[in-house]
């Protein structure tokens, strides 16, 4: 059995949070000592591990669906589409991963929400 790309590692993480697996996701890929750049939580795994399972207990109906992902060296950059259905707004959000040894070591998030009248006819994705 081949051994997955760090982008399909990074997507799976993404998609296991988004659906509220969010322990499961970071048991199977994020490593113990993984920092973040969330300037909502401090730098720590548990922090963002946390925030992440509490978004997905106030807000289990958003989704999440990945646009498009690139990979290079340690890197993997995914540009995903967050629909949160309560709010009614959707977002454009980029994940940048790095890994160590497969695991996810640290992760950038931004998003910006899509205007619902955006002149621009291409859309963010």
């Amino acid at each position: 059995m081949s051994t997955p790309s760090l982008a399909a590692i990074a997507t799976e993480f993404l998609c296991l949070c988004a659906s509220g697996q969010v322990r499961e996701a970071y048991d199977r890929h994020v490593a113990e000592d993984f920092r973040h750049h969330n300037a909502w939580f401090p730098g720590d795994r548990e922090a963002l591990l946390r925030g992440m399972e509490e978004s997905a207990r106030t807000e289990p109906n958003k989704s999440f669906e990945v646009k498009q992902t690139i990979e290079g060296g340690d890197r993997v950059a995914v540009l995903s589409h967050v629909r949160r259905e309560q709010a009614d707004i959707d977002i454009a959000v980029v994940h940048i991963l790095r890994f160590s040894g497969g695991r996810i070591v640290e992760m950038w998030d931004v998003g910006q929400v899509i205007p619902k009248d955006s002149p621009n006819a291409l859309g963010m994705f």
